[in-house]
């Protein structure tokens, strides 16, 4: 993960939990919206523990790290392991905006973002303005939820 600077004009503690979502991973499954069902995991990753990042930059990039080096990984690296077969290299991004609030912007995925299980995805480019405890759903089975501190 890349250093990032501290959001000094936009005040509050924000933190993005990362967590496997069983209930938008049987939605995903029903809508058929991941692109090739073959390249759907077979198995819900039951074992995969919820990890929470603070939101300490501007801008935060959530996809998956293009190589193993990192010098392109997203600041919320969803490469796995377990991979999520539905989460594009750049996905979206959180944007920061005083005071004290964040928008969500859908990069241009392939499988799309949607907000709080919402059946239509982000328009891409669009900011979406975020409210604590919103559900972001990128994916096949991933879900990020913003929470202020």
């Amino acid at each position: 993960m890349s250093e990032t600077p501290d959001v000094g004009s936009v005040g509050g503690s924000w933190v993005v939990t990362v967590w496997a979502d069983r209930d938008y991973f049987e939605l995903v499954r029903a809508r058929g919206t991941t692109g090739d069902p073959d390249d759907l995991p077979g198995d819900f990753p039951t074992d995969l523990a919820p990890r929470e990042i603070a939101l300490t930059a501007d801008e935060v990039r959530v996809g998956r790290a293009g190589d193993r080096t990192g010098t392109d990984a997203p600041e919320i690296d969803l490469g796995g392991p377990p991979r999520d077969p539905g989460v594009s290299k750049l996905h979206a991004v959180l944007l920061a905006l005083p005071p004290d609030r964040w928008v969500v912007i859908d990069a241009g995925s392939t499988n799309g973002t949607t907000l709080n299980y919402g059946e239509e995805p982000l328009t891409p480019d669009t900011p979406v303005a975020l409210r604590p405890g919103d559900h972001i759903h990128v994916g096949a089975w991933t879900t990020l939820t913003v929470d202020r501190r």
